[in-house]
């Protein structure tokens, strides 16, 4: 007898509908109906028709009445896996979330055709008639072995018998072999030593009959990861995931991760979320970036969803980094993860300096102590040099000479700026250029450059160094590679490019004004953008700190980043700040969040902070609690939401009648936050 009974999860931003409904499979549609497969159905208001994800058919209900019935099979393709609705239920859970905002970040909109071509391909090769790939013959597997740099580490082993690792990577540029499937430039064969290792890993995994899924937080290190992925594993078994594809292309690579040949699924945060159940491998590059954290409901972070999908399905699992996030060194600390260093012999060498001016005039403009000055003067001249900055443009802020405030547009009151030393001052906001302009607080009319950004160093060093070519990189004009050519690149942070065989110096300058943000993680964030410019550079070559002394100094120089993780991890467990404690944010009106909080146990709500009041009209109370109350804290936080959600009483003395509803009341909870305690 066929199956009569669709438990559905519908897709609607509703909290209190984050629950799987069952729905009568009519005549029609019998038989047709299937596990992962998006169907229309009715909601009871008002005749209301949604979109949602049948999670399993049945051929009976619990419920005892009447079935409303499946209006529609919009797809007879199953394109939720089981694995990943698991998934997004656990990690819906865990944040006090709903599961369809989830899975609207793991499953791409609709596209009709290429669902058509992939129906029609998978017929015809069930009738014998052609391959998934046409007559393409069969990949090649790269013979697999030791992975270098780690001789007292059987890494390959630690993939098969799927351990959970901890992974510092080695601080080098490496030139890849001549592949047949890479055809790219010269030096586009470069890329860090940090991708060769995740692909020979990953290799390992496709070695044994089962996919790998890696994780980078841009562009950039995706590049570089394919480069080497393509030097050890035939191309058509890479596949790319991330959000910088067109809908098509996403759809189609979610199509194809659902099949049975083994792949290495490469993208953003969104990769953890695609689809594999012969799952080897999970390797996350450099967890600490923020790029990792999810900006949309749940707010989940890519780290916590590669931790959940471990559990769920026990691949091998990497953390890899040039320096080790403090979230990683806690699951270090209490032995959950192992970690593996390399060869100390591949320590690089990093100068701390002071900021002491050149005697050149031009250097000292930009900022380069003298000793740094000395040797990156002689080392341009055998090949590029890195000079890492803080900011993009030509000065970070305009300032009235007189007062100092802040120099303003007088249309928005946004702040102003200089694109180079001959450009208009132009608002940041509305780009009205400040003709005319004076001082709002003294009526001054002229105004100065405070701080340096990219663009007045890079013209500070041209006339530093005449006759040497300057080569600026950030946001605004990103650059992946340089040339070997004698030069001066000058980058901001996550923007530098990479150099045949490493920079011959590198400068990291404006540490001072990096760690002069207001965030939790400053420290350790400053550490790892320069970890990432110092592993740019080549064998030996010179590294100097500028301006930047203490722990963090020792840290770089003496290439020991984990001790300062123990080190930040041991002050956060000591002032109870995460994440040696999880925390979550309860934000709305003051009535709903004393009741939020009045839910949990006393315990917890004796480490609450606040509520205090937000610049729009709400409050906000942060809660501390330990990882093992997670589930229960969720759980309660999140009954709040969906009591909060639907509370819909009747205004008292509405003079428009007794069917008037009040407004829902709000109530936001978000668990992790990135910066919980920032200014």
């Amino acid at each position: 007898m066929p199956l009569a009974v669709a438990r559905v999860l519908v897709d609607t931003p509703l909290p209190q509908l984050d629950r799987l409904f069952d729905y009568a499979v009519p005549e029609r549609l019998r038989g047709l109906v299937g596990p992962g497969m998006r169907v229309k159905v009715p909601l009871r208001s008002a005749g209301r028709m949604t979109d949602g994800f049948v999670i399993e058919v049945v051929d009976a209900s619990e419920h005892e009445g009447s079935l409303s019935e499946i209006e529609d099979l919009l797809s007879t393709v199953p394109v939720l896996a089981p694995e990943v609705w698991r998934l997004a239920r656990a990690l819906a859970d865990r944040a006090g979330g709903s599961a369809s905002d989830v899975l609207r970040l793991a499953v791409p909109t609709r596209q009709v055709r290429v669902e058509k071509a992939w129906l029609a391909a998978r017929e015809a090769d069930s009738d014998g008639e052609a391959t998934a790939h046409g007559d393409a013959p069969s990949p090649r597997h790269a013979a697999v072995g030791p992975v270098a740099g780690y001789r007292s580490h059987d890494l390959a082993g630690a993939v098969r018998a799927r351990a959970r690792l901890a992974l510092d990577a080695l601080p080098l540029v490496v030139e890849l072999p001549d592949s047949p499937d890479a055809a790219a430039e010269a030096e586009r064969r470069w890329v860090g030593q940090w991708a060769v290792t995740l692909a020979e890993l990953a290799a390992v995994a496709l070695a044994d009959g089962t996919n790998a899924i890696l994780a980078v937080p841009d562009y950039r290190d995706q590049e570089q990861l394919v480069a080497a992925l393509e030097a050890v594993v035939d191309a058509r078994q890479i596949l790319r995931l991330d959000s910088r594809q067109s809908n098509p292309d996403r759809y189609r690579a979610l199509l194809r991760a659902r099949g049975d040949e083994p792949l290495v699924l490469v993208g953003n945060r969104s990769v953890l979320l695609a689809p594999s159940t012969r799952l080897g491998l999970i390797a996350v590059w450099d967890d600490g970036d923020p790029l990792f954290s999810e900006p949309l409901s749940p707010y989940v972070h890519a780290r916590d969803t590669a931790l959940l999908r471990y559990e769920q399905q026990k691949p091998a699992l990497v953390f890899a980094g040039h320096a080790r996030s403090t979230d990683v060194q806690r699951l270090v600390e209490i032995g959950w993860l192992t970690e593996v260093s390399p060869d100390p012999r591949y320590q690089p060498r990093v100068i701390p300096t002071t900021q002491q001016g050149s005697r050149e005039g031009f250097a000292a403009n930009a900022r380069i102590p003298s000793s740094a000055w000395t040797e990156a003067k002689a080392a341009v001249e055998f090949g590029p040099v890195l000079v890492q900055v803080a900011h993009p443009g030509y000065a970070p802020r305009l300032a009235c000479t007189e007062c100092g405030d802040t120099a303003r547009c007088l249309r928005c009151s946004g702040p102003l700026q200089k694109k180079n030393a001959a450009a208009t001052p132009a608002c940041a906001w509305c780009g009205a250029l400040a003709v005319g302009w004076h001082c709002t607080t003294c009526e001054n009319t002229m105004m100065r450059t405070v701080g340096t950004g990219a663009g007045r160093t890079a013209d500070e060093l041209g006339r530093a160094f005449p006759g040497v070519k300057v080569v600026v990189s950030d946001g605004s004009r990103p650059i992946l590679h340089v040339d070997g050519e004698s030069a001066i690149v000058v980058a901001t942070r996550g923007a530098e490019p990479i150099a045949p065989g490493g920079y011959r110096a590198v400068l990291l300058l404006d540490g001072e004004r990096m760690l002069a943000r207001e965030s939790l993680r400053v420290a350790e964030d400053c550490l790892r953008w320069w970890a990432n410019a110092t592993a740019l550079a080549a064998h030996r070559a010179p590294v100097f700190l500028v301006g930047v002394g203490g722990a963090l100094a020792s840290a770089l120089a003496t290439w020991n980043l984990a001790r300062f993780a123990g080190a930040e991890l041991a002050d956060r467990r000591h002032l109870r700040f995460p994440p040696a404690i999880r925390v979550a944010t309860v934000t709305g009106k003051t009535d709903t969040v004393v009741k939020a909080l009045d839910d949990l146990p006393d315990e917890i709500r004796s480490e609450t902070l606040g509520p205090v009041d937000t610049d729009d009209g709400t409050v906000r109370a942060i809660v501390r609690f330990d990882y093992a109350a997670g589930h229960d804290v969720a759980a309660t936080l999140r009954g709040r939401v969906i009591r909060a959600a639907t509370d819909r009483r009747r205004i008292p003395g509405d003079p428009r009648g007794s069917n008037q509803r009040r407004a829902v009341p709000t109530l936001k909870v978000r668990f992790d936050d990135v910066e919980p305690f920032a200014d």
